[in-house]
């Protein structure tokens, strides 16, 4: 048992702040509140229940009017853009079939849209809906433990209050970067009926949404029902010049070594080893032939390769684009219905039913399945060690290809078997039954008690895959393929012109089933209330509470994925569960008029690891009506979930080989040399291909992440400002925020290791023991599974100003801006190397800008509103030591020192909407353009897919929607 001493506290701003994200409508709302008596209510950061003006901790909502402004449809797409969000999963990321399964046991969470704020990954931040936590997500690829947002339509949420803060001590572990709390609609007098469709300008990629939503009120009750349908189509990465081809400007140099015209690399025993051809042990001899086009009967002369129908494999002329197969956006669509019931058995005592089943269908699609046999695909499976017979009647060689000895590889892309497919059938159940009342004791207690069960079951269907198993058959003796039932001799040498046959298709074609669910079941107790008065006017505040959690997942891959028969990636079935136990206590004390502070502390124990303590103290000091102050510092913990610990699969990732990368063959550069050298790699060696598998998964000793945060802000409202130049309230606020993650959860940075084992020397046991490679110099898989690696510190500023004017002839104006100024990332693992991963750095899909702002400006007159929304994302840079090809020809990285700037992206949006249109009162429409000047994202060539950031920016072009409400 592990226990630490933390401390709570708190007191945020005033209520303007609290709507920091769209917030100007509030501020009006909010001019003069401080004379009123306002209901106490659970804000998120604490379970004390308060006036919203006394809320604790500094916390952005977004309110219903808010969430419409914004033309988006989605949870995820919303929450992408606050300023504070980082590179997060969403339907721009097509990663199915292309990479394998990621490092962290949590699967590629295919469909899924998740959160994540300071950079710090969607783990580490808490999603709750109604302050109870929200089932993980199921993909069929994992155990996750993130959120799935695509699980919660955005027709049923009031209002998202997000906390940016960590909150262990509140609310357990993973709210380490913050809380995301999503609000339901509990009560609706009437019926709305809405629809929406948008698209994107030249791309297509159609969404259309509908909702009905009822509700009604009685003497005892209230209701509300609401159905749900969305539908996101896809878009093709051909239908962008950016995103057809594997690196932008590269052409084929860049592409795969899997070509519809195969490639063979091997090594003839009958010819002499010191001329091309022969079995040099360097491997250096050896054919590296591709048949030419056209070509229907290949002729093959081991003395003259090149004089019949073959030619050495040139990549800038032979390897294949795979890009225009892949989606620029996936297509996603959902169906739900969902319902919320109160029943008032007393004028103390409430009875909340509220249910949701969710269910999606989305895809993700990738180029054909290559086909690699040979020890040069470097699976570590079946396909390395697959032998090619002299017997095969397709094999024009005529020598056995035998891995031990004489074949590097043979690769073909089988472009008449059609891209592969993922489609993922997904669906979740939530159901919440629970009591809230008084108790009439002291000066009145609030409780309310919980049950939750939820579930995420998903299936993943994988056309066009292959059975490796009946590849070796089909390619290996006559004799023993003809003793098997269905089986036929495969033909990977026709190229094009001679495609094979569909029963060689039928033999070898697998479709392959995975499946995962993850469940979650709760029961919590909560008390809040006043217990005495210090000074006159206060109370002194507490809350307390206890909470029960089990959680069950599983993965339960294809078998031929478990047994690594599969072409695709090998993974292993996961199944298991524990719970949590824990108790809390929060407790709010005025020392002044003018300055509270708070505590909390809170008690985990878990059946995996054993106890955990956090905490969290802060003080509020509000000395006039102008300035407010506040700062806290907290402890908190994340477990590592169900995934973390027991996944074990195999990841495609993308690595550049310091020795010679594919397209660049060496010498390797000066500082690599003496490594690569040491290592045994030729001089001349290139990379045969770039993605290299590597094994992945869960550590079962993995022990808790620590983390200590602290937050200083000030919120400086001036009066004087009221009434000048028609202003009703203004509002500047500024967050200091610092995070410090001990033992963080994560694999090895493997390009960072690679790079600093080659650098070393190559010999290196701490820095080179997951590396080894083959005789011509390729890598075999590196084993890269979880460990409590080492620390993660980031902090920053944030900047927030809401303005509101007066009431003019011609309306009303509101003005506000958020901006994230992020002073340091920096992830240092245990053998003390710095990730890649910093600020103003795109590595690994992502990147962390210096300065993210939002901006928004409106009018309102009557039954109009106007919004116009900016969103600046500061330039960042990639180094080209990374990028699969370099050239002169490669615009900022000519060479493999160069360093490429990706500039500035400022986006503008615009909304316009009439209320009670056509004359016909509670009917809306609206117009809106998201990317009104059509700014395309900027190019990146270390992003493994369509040439760009997918986690940072927008998809290219204009994208337009109309939208209609009505109420009744």
């Amino acid at each position: 048992m592990r226990s630490r001493l933390a401390k709570h506290a708190v007191h945020a701003l005033s209520g303007a702040i609290l709507c920091a994200l769209y917030a100007a409508p509030a501020l009006a709302q909010d001019a003069g509140s401080d004379v009123q008596k306002l209901q106490a209510i659970e804000v998120t950061g604490s379970r004390i229940k308060q006036s919203e003006i006394e809320a604790q901790s500094p916390v952005l909502v977004i309110d219903r009017k808010q969430l419409e402004r914004t033309g988006l449809q989605t949870v995820g797409d919303i929450l992408q853009q606050l300023s504070s969000s980082g590179k997060a999963l969403n339907a721009k990321f097509n990663s199915s079939g292309n990479f394998g399964f990621p490092s962290d046991g949590g699967g590629i969470g295919a469909g899924s849209a998740q959160v994540d704020l300071r950079n710090l990954g969607s783990k580490r931040v808490l999603v709750l809906v109604d302050g109870i936590r929200w089932v993980n997500e199921s993909s069929a690829s994992g155990v996750s433990g993130s959120a799935d947002l695509n699980t919660i339509p955005v027709s049923i949420i009031d209002r998202i209050e997000v906390l940016e803060d960590g909150a262990s001590a509140i609310y357990g572990s993973d709210a380490i970067a913050g809380v995301i709390n999503i609000i339901t609609r509990k009560t609706f007098d009437g019926a709305e009926v809405s629809g929406y469709y948008g698209r994107y300008s030249g791309f297509g990629g159609g969404t259309k949404q509908g909702s009905l939503t009822v509700g009604g009120n009685g003497d005892h009750f209230t209701a509300v029902l609401n159905a749900s349908y969305f539908k996101q189509d896809a878009i093709s990465s051909g239908k962008w010049w950016q995103s057809s081809v594997p690196e932008p400007f590269a052409g084929l140099r860049a592409g795969s070594s899997a070509i519809p015209q195969g490639r063979f690399t091997f090594c003839d025993p009958s010819r002499p080893i010191d001329q091309y051809g022969g079995c040099d042990a360097a491997q250096e001899n050896w054919y590296d032939i591709t048949l030419n086009g056209g070509t229907t009967t290949p002729s093959w002369d081991p003395a003259d390769p090149t004089g019949g129908t073959y030619h050495n494999f040139v990549g800038a002329q032979d390897r294949f684009n795979f890009a225009p197969y892949n989606l620029l956006l996936t297509p996603n669509e959902r169906k739900s219905i969902y319902a919320n019931v109160t029943y008032a058995f007393t004028d103390t005592t409430n009875l909340h039913v509220r249910v949701l089943y969710n269910t999606r269908t989305s895809a993700n699609q990738a180029a054909p399945e290559p086909i690699f046999v040979g020890p040069y695909a470097g699976t570590g499976g079946i396909a390395d060690t697959i032998l090619i017979s002299a017997s095969n009647p397709y094999n024009p060689f005529g020598i056995d290809l035998d891995p031990s000895s004489n074949l590097g590889w043979v690769t073909k892309r089988p472009l008449e078997v059609g891209p592969r497919i993922f489609n993922q059938d997904v669906d979740t159940w939530y159901f919440n039954a629970g009591l809230n009342g008084q108790l009439e004791f002291g000066r009145g207690i609030s409780w309310d008690a919980n049950v939750v069960h939820s579930e995420n079951k998903a299936d993943q269907t994988f056309y066009n895959g292959f059975n490796l198993s009946h590849l070796a058959l089909g390619l290996g003796d006559p004799a023993v393929c003809a003793a098997t039932p269905g089986c036929v001799p495969v033909d990977l040498f026709g190229g094009q012109a001679r495609p094979m046959t569909t029963e060689m298709i039928n033999w070898i074609r697998a479709t392959q089933i995975d499946s995962s669910e993850q469940k979650l079941d709760i029961a919590s107790f909560n008390l809040t209330g006043d217990l005495f008065n210090i000074i006159s006017s206060r109370a002194v505040a507490f809350a307390a509470g206890a909470e029960y959690r089990r959680y069950d997942g599983s993965f339960t891959p294809d078998p031929l994925r478990q047994s690594g028969d599969s072409q695709d990636s090998q993974a292993a079935a996961v199944a298991a569960s524990y719970n949590v136990r824990e108790v809390y206590g929060e407790i709010d004390m005025p020392v002044f008029e003018t300055l509270d502070i708070s505590a909390a502390g809170r008690y985990s124990d878990y059946s995996t690891f054993g106890g955990e303590t956090t905490g969290k103290v802060g003080f509020r000091w509000q000395p006039s009506t102008d300035w407010l102050f506040r700062g806290s510092y907290s402890t908190g913990f994340r477990a590592p979930n169900i995934g973390e610990l027991y996944g074990l699969t195999q990841f495609g990732a993308t690595l550049v080989d310091p020795c010679g990368t594919t397209g660049s063959p060496g010498p390797a550069g000066p500082e690599y040399a003496a490594g690569c050298a040491a290592q045994g790699v030729p001089t001349s060696f290139e990379q045969a291909n770039t993605q290299i598998t590597t094994i992945t998964g869960g550590n079962p000793n993995l022990q808790p992440e620590d983390s200590k945060s602290w937050q200083v802000g000030t919120v400086y409202s001036p009066s004087w400002a009221e009434g000048l130049a028609g202003t009703q309230r203004l509002d500047f606020g500024l967050t200091w925020y610092n995070h410090k993650i001990s033992d963080a959860i994560g694999a090895l940075d493997i390009q960072g290791l690679l790079n600093a084992c080659i650098r070393s020397g190559g010999t290196d046991p701490a820095l080179c023991s997951a590396f080894t490679r083959q005789a011509g110099g390729n890598l075999n898989p590196p084993r890269n599974t979880l460990t409590n690696l080492g620390d993660i510190r980031t902090d920053g500023l944030d900047v927030k100003i809401n303005w509101a004017s007066d009431e003019f002839s011609f309306g009303r104006l509101r003005g506000s801006l958020q901006g994230t100024w992020v002073h340091k990332y920096k992830e240092v693992d245990s053998l003390g190397n710095v990730s890649q991963r910093q600020v103003g750095v795109e590595t690994d899909n992502g990147s962390i800008p210096k300065w993210s702002i939002n901006s928004q400006l409106g009018w309102s007159s009557g039954d109009w509103d106007v919004n116009w929304n900016l969103r600046y994302t500061q330039g960042v840079k990639e180094y080209c030591s990374s990028v699969v090809y370099t050239g002169p020809d490669i615009p900022g990285c000519e060479t493999a020192s160069s360093v490429h700037h990706l500039g500035g992206v400022t986006y503008h949006d615009a909304q316009v909407t009439w209320t009670n249109a056509l004359g016909v009162d509670k009917l809306q429409f609206a117009l809106g353009i998201n990317n009104i000047f059509e700014k395309d994202p900027p190019i990146c060539y270390t992003c493994t897919l369509n040439g760009y950031d997918a986690g940072t920016y927008d998809l290219p072009g204009r994208f337009t929607y109309v939208q209609a409400t009505y109420k009744f």
